[in-house]
């Protein structure tokens, strides 16, 4: 992970965003436990300092995480904000581009 981070930040409003496409809690955890290609989310990043994550969860699908960074009681943690599984096409194009 690029940043030393404490943990997740999970609430009723992100958990049923992530949820919504049949994703795990424990899946998107994982991805950050590997080695994602994050990069910002210009899209929408108009109000915060948003980025996505994509890369392998632990069932070995390809996932695709819109996440913040968040100071939680004083320590920094990864909101998600929407987790999906890849699309075909694009896990042709990312595994193009993984070494």
């Amino acid at each position: 992970m690029v940043r030393a981070v404490a943990g997740f930040d999970w609430d009723v409003g992100n958990l049923a965003k992530c949820r919504k496409h049949g994703v795990s809690l424990a899946e998107i955890e994982s991805l950050f436990e590997g080695s994602p290609r994050i990069a910002p989310d210009l899209k929408h990043s108009a109000t915060e300092d948003r980025r996505i994550a994509v890369g392998r969860g632990a069932s070995g699908r390809a996932l695709f995480v819109a996440f913040v960074f968040r100071m939680v009681d004083g320590t920094l943690r990864i909101r998600p904000i929407t987790a999906r599984y890849m699309h075909s096409k694009e896990v042709e194009a990312y595994e193009k581009e993984s070494p």
